[in-house]
């Protein structure tokens, strides 16, 4: 007989491996429009185009004021239509009006943050560009945030991580083809979001019809958001703070050079993230019906299966950083290996802590957001103001990596503390442990005497997983729960995985 248990993991793991496939794709789409930008214009003008993103990035996670998790997290409590419509309806209307508001803001502004921070003749029409894209990126993700309430993961793949990529990397092919040099990029991205977000509402009309009877629920989903409006802004600061600290302090083409080094690292969360998108509702169900040892068992046993499948990326980013920046971004961009593996280590302390800010806000004390992100957004400023100015990039990814670090610890131990709730077991305690212990050492010494290309990077990550999954195997990290995960990964596959069943302990054994 299926247990509850089996039920949320099956579900879980669906939707993260739907939504996996669909940020791969987004994911290489946008890393492959960067390259595109790094390699066909100069390093000077990528770093001014990632000043743009970070500066798009920022207003739009102030003008979502939170409503990005509060949508999804009450349309999953109601099952009126009603209610779900006017959750989504409300927060699309308050969002839209303060992004329209912060779009008239910076638009007014757009020449003061050239000077400050930008230098081409071009600059001050790309950041306008960039600018006119918020009102329309904002709708996007607001009705993706309703779609996700409603556990569907196909639909976000389609609007978000489909549509929207897909149409900035042919439109920016095009438009640079045509000699628009960086005005493609915000050419870009305007046109691209303007269609997401058409495509974004024809979607949600399928899952409730966007017509009809409305209750809102504005107050109630704004109480929820208020502190999360503070904290996602601090997280956002805290990815984009480096790149704009550098753009001030050394030269837009140190920022190319950082900027080179991050989407890469920030690979490295493409398997949480996924894991993230239906896990917010799914803990916010366990929450209302009081299951919180559900929640412990589901987040300890997703935090192990993150950490091993994104274990072999981090060796190779952090030993072979150098082929990889340049099977990537090509020779041009030297200085940006050793940001690479400094940033990578950075972005991994998110798979040992799990969806730890997640699990946060499915619990409804979104108080304790602003204190993790108030307190990693701190460190990461007073530490860019001291490591950029003397050792610039390499000062810049010193300082996110701490902050992620502190950010993931201080969660961890929110969730130990308020909760009782940790990453934490025997089984991912010992998978910490045995894979840096069994594998570091014989990467190192391949790095010493290997260069990876674009035609042995794959091979490499594959050989290096299955041996991650082999060390796992025999050193007795797996537990009962393990057996679900094997049979869904291998009803994925097709094929039976050979000789890891004999490695899983019987059902209900711990």
């Amino acid at each position: 007989m299926t247990t509850t248990r089996e039920q949320h993991l099956t579900t879980l793991l669906t939707g993260a491996g739907l939504v996996t496939i669909g940020k791969l794709v987004g994911s290489l789409t946008t890393l492959g429009e960067r390259v595109i930008i790094g390699r066909v214009l100069s390093p000077d003008a990528y770093g001014e185009v990632s000043v743009g993103l970070a500066l798009l990035a920022f207003a739009t996670t102030a003008s979502l004021v939170g409503f990005s998790q509060g949508v999804p997290r009450y349309v999953s409590r109601f099952d009126d239509e009603a209610d779900r419509r006017g959750v989504w309806l409300g927060g699309l209307v308050v969002t839209g009006v303060v992004a329209l508001a912060l779009t008239a803001l910076l638009l007014v502004n757009v020449e003061f943050l050239t000077e400050t921070l930008l230098s081409r003749a071009d600059s001050p029409r790309m950041l306008a560009l960039f600018v006119l894209a918020l009102p329309f990126v904002v709708g996007m993700k607001i009705t993706v945030a309703a779609i996700r309430g409603h556990n569907n993961a196909i639909y976000r793949i389609y609007a978000q991580d489909l549509a929207y990529p897909l149409t900035r990397l042919v439109l920016l092919v095009a438009l640079l083809y045509v000699g628009l040099d960086v005005l493609a990029a915000g050419y870009a991205y305007l046109v691209a979001a303007g269609l997401s977000f058409v495509v974004a509402l024809l979607l949600l009309h399928r899952l409730t019809a966007l017509r009809g009877r409305i209750r809102t629920h504005v107050r109630e989903v704004g109480r929820f958001s208020l502190p999360v409006v503070v904290s996602g802004v601090l997280t956002v600061l805290l990815t984009r703070t480096d790149t704009l600290m550098l753009s001030y302090f050394r030269d837009t083409y140190e920022v190319g050079q950082y900027a080179a080094a991050y989407p890469i690292a920030n690979g490295l969360i493409i398997v949480i993230s996924s894991f993230g998108f239906l896990y917010l509702p799914l803990a916010s169900r366990l929450d209302a019906d009081d299951e919180h040892e559900e929640i412990d068992s589901i987040y300890t046993t997703t935090t192990k299966w993150i950490y091993l499948v994104t274990f072999p990326a981090l060796l190779t980013f952090v030993l072979f950083a150098d082929d990889v920046v340049a099977i990537v971004f090509g020779g041009a961009y030297s200085e940006a290996p050793i940001a690479l593996a400094i940033l990578s280590v950075g972005f991994f302390t998110n798979a040992i802590g799990g969806r730890n800010r997640e699990t946060i806000s499915a619990l409804g004390v979104t108080t304790y957001l602003l204190v993790v992100n108030g307190a990693a957004f701190g460190i990461n400023v007073v530490l860019n103001l001291w490591l950029i100015p003397p050792y610039g990039l390499v000062g810049a990814a010193i300082a996110s990596a701490t902050a992620y670090g502190v950010l993931n610890l201080t969660a961890c131990l929110i969730l130990w503390h308020r909760w009782d709730i940790t990453p934490l077991s025997r089984w991912s305690v010992r998978t910490f442990l045995v894979l840096p212990i069994a594998l570091v050492p014989p990467a190192y010494l391949a790095s010493q005497y290997l260069s990876l290309s674009i035609f042995t990077l794959l091979p490499w990550l594959v050989i290096v997983g299955l041996l991650s999954i082999a060390v796992v195997a025999v050193t007795g990290c797996l537990q009962a729960d393990d057996r679900i995960v094997v049979e869904f990964a291998e009803n994925a596959l097709g094929v039976r995985i050979p000789l890891i069943r004999r490695f899983l302990p019987p059902e209900g054994q711990d």
